[in-house]
């Protein structure tokens, strides 16, 4: 079986845990894309959603 190179590589870009908003590295945001679709980490996310401008 053959493996594709360009599937892995964009599945390990989507989970690189890096938020869209403030750029920092946290656990969060992978279980945020998984729940809701957006690459948002935890403390984003609340922001936006007390604040949603």
């Amino acid at each position: 079986m053959i493996k594709d190179k360009r599937i892995d590589k964009t599945y390990n870009k989507e989970l690189d845990d890096i938020c869209d908003e403030c750029k920092s590295k946290d656990e969060s945001v992978s279980q945020n894309l998984i729940l809701t679709g957006f690459k948002i980490c935890k403390s984003c996310r609340v922001s936006k959603i007390i604040f949603p401008i």
